[in-house]
């Protein structure tokens, strides 16, 4: 399949696709003409890749995974496993700060609108009088 179909068939843009490749996280085979052919393989690896980015990877990060070959977790080469238990406790980590630094900014956040909803109340009472 061509570029056009790998992009219909992942909803992954043309755009992203060729930047997977040169971050070397997908190797299409070229034609003679340099058209970029991919297989089925692509789409899981695409959608795989996807999935490591939405996670909040990065394509450096993701690279060591996708070579391993460890898209699912139920193949790939099983010696691959420390560093890919390191990468996502890492992540986990990271992920775990960033919830209490939304959560602590939450509770700013309402106690801001509380105070100003005071001082609404407070400004009506006075123009009432």
């Amino acid at each position: 399949m061509k570029i056009s179909e790998l992009s219909n068939r992942t909803g992954v843009s043309t755009r992203s696709i060729r930047y997977y490749e040169k971050k070397r996280l997908i190797q299409p085979f070229r034609e003679e003409n340099g058209y970029r052919v991919y297989d089925e393989q692509d789409i899981e690896r695409v959608k795989a890749i996807q999935l490591f980015l939405d996670i909040g990877l990065k394509t450096d990060e993701i690279q060591p995974v996708i070579a391993c070959g460890s898209i699912e977790p139920t193949d790939g080469d099983w010696n691959c496993a420390d560093s890919a238990i390191t990468l996502y406790e890492e992540k986990l980590l990271k992920t775990r700060q960033q919830i209490k630094q939304l959560e602590n900014s939450q509770k700013h956040l309402k106690e801001l609108i509380d105070f100003w909803h005071l001082v609404k109340q407070r400004q009506s009472g006075i123009k009432e009088q």
